[in-house]
């Protein structure tokens, strides 16, 4: 009787001392956890919780921990990126608003303090106010519009497309044009019609953007293509110039909210840097991708799909 008694002492006493150490252990891993989560919150660390230990319970503890910080971590570098993004962009479009605003103020002075100005030259002078005047207007009408189409404020119903159509009108817009200038115009819409999913008008937006963009900069190359294709899955659109092109370096940019290539003093870009930027986010409100290649003096090619339907 009493060896039993002694026995079950004997193991209630590894079951206190065990439970003690585990109790202690889970202390020790607990004040572990909170001065590491402190000191990653208070210095923005990019790190993890790791903790080795036989407890289930504080195992899932971690892994929920964790993966809040992955979930803030990844929240926070968006936000920073966004920040930056936004603070250059604000940079960026104040230069472009100062820039045709000096030059009006300018031109006002001039009609101001020349008294002895002929109506002739005052008519010319008031011609470049206007004309100055419409650029910062357009500026600001970009400006909104992309702030609106990122916020989503701005609606893109999807309905069914007829993209012969619309390839067909949009080049036609410029094809006189284009020809009194010496253009060489190469036009691929073939016989069969390619229906898609998408929005008239921002197809009308995106492939007037395409085209203004190869003409404005693509300009040494006297020749604009534009390519309607299909598979079996998407609609494709090519519009493409051999004109200077772009530096492989700079592809990846050219569609970043306010990127004119003057950040290198490239003065292949002017303007605002936005068209390329509402364009790609137009395409992707379409559920579609929007892509560039680039060879100088080859082609430059601007490519966009969105989805195919064949109904």
């Amino acid at each position: 009787m009493t060896t039993l008694l002694l026995i079950v002492i004997l193991l209630l006493t590894c079951i206190i001392l065990f439970q003690y150490k585990s109790k202690k252990e889970r202390s020790k891993n607990l004040k572990y956890i909170e001065n590491r989560l402190n000191r990653i919150i208070s210095e923005n660390i990019n790190e993890k919780l790791l903790v080795a230990t036989e407890d289930k319970d504080l195992r899932e503890l971690l892994v929920a921990i964790n993966n809040i910080l992955d979930y803030s971590q990844k929240s926070f570098a968006d936000y920073r990126k966004k920040e930056i993004s936004m603070s250059k962009m604000l940079s960026n479009i104040s230069h472009d608003l100062k820039t045709p605003l000096t030059v009006v103020l300018g031109y006002i002075e001039t009609v101001k303090m020349d008294k002895d100005m002929t109506t002739e030259e005052r008519e010319r002078l008031l011609f470049k106010v206007h004309n100055k005047t419409l650029e910062v207007i357009e500026l600001i009408n970009k400006f909104f519009d992309l702030a609106k189409i990122e916020s989503g404020d701005k609606d893109v119903p999807i309905t069914r497309v007829n993209m012969n159509e619309v390839c067909r009108k949009n080049i036609l817009d410029f094809y006189d044009s284009l020809t009194a200038q010496g253009y060489e115009v190469n036009i691929e819409i073939p016989e069969v019609t390619i229906y898609a999913l998408g929005n008239l008008d921002a197809l009308d937006r995106i492939i007037s953007n395409l085209l203004s963009n190869a003409i404005k900069y693509g300009s040494d190359g006297k020749y604009i293509g534009l390519k309607l294709s299909h598979d079996n899955n998407f609609a494709y659109v090519e519009i493409w110039d051999k004109g200077k092109g772009i530096d492989e370096i700079n592809i990846e940019k050219v569609f970043e909210r306010m990127y004119t290539l003057e950040d290198s003093r490239n003065k292949l870009y002017q303007g605002s840097g936005l068209g390329l930027t509402i364009t790609k986010r137009f395409v992707e409100k379409m559920g579609g991708k929007i892509s560039l290649k680039s060879i100088p003096y080859e082609k430059t090619s601007f490519s966009f799909k969105i989805k195919r339907i064949t109904y």
